[in-house]
């Protein structure tokens, strides 16, 4: 199973975001503490709709905590503004983990040294600022799900609009 990981996430519309995508998509989503919200706040459910319950976030009380829950052969494709390859580069594995840093501050300077070699970034028009953490995830998880052989398994035809 593909998994989202949000390091330090900080606005909860942006997490509910990710979570309904990740539910849509069939992957799991994993948060890492200090989260700059509570999981109980009304905005965060409300973004993520009744997928939430479903859902059921993993959550890492600390970077610490995630790196060693982490297993062996990890899978680890790193996400940010400075990666050197871009997303349609990334050797996704039906077992990744797509790991992406918080809002203001992106993906911690430790972990864009750590997975130097798997850092991918998601191109954008030269001069722009960045893209929504939701965008971003949402871009990389579906690309994932091409990558791998398109559409779930689960998937029945067109979505409701």
């Amino acid at each position: 199973m593909l998994r989202v990981v949000l390091v330090r996430p900080e606005i909860p519309w942006n997490t509910g975001n990710v979570g309904r995508t990740c539910a849509a998509a069939g992957a799991a989503l994993h948060l890492v503490a200090p989260l700059g919200f509570s999981l109980a706040e009304r905005r965060l459910r409300r973004a993520g709709l009744d997928y939430w319950e479903r859902l059921k976030p993993v959550v890492h009380e600390s970077l610490d905590s995630f790196l060693a829950a982490l297993p062996a052969g990890d899978g680890v494709l790193a996400f940010s503004a400075e990666g050197a390859g871009t997303h349609w580069q990334a050797p996704y594995r039906a077992d990744s983990w797509l790991v992406f840093g918080g809002e203001s501050s992106g993906l911690p300077p430790e972990l864009r040294a750590r997975w130097r070699e798997r850092l991918y970034r998601v191109p954008m028009a030269a001069g722009e600022r960045s893209l929504n953490l939701s965008t971003a995830a949402a871009v990389v998880l579906y690309e994932a799900r091409r990558a791998l052989g398109g559409a779930a398994p689960w998937d029945q035809g067109p979505t409701r609009a």
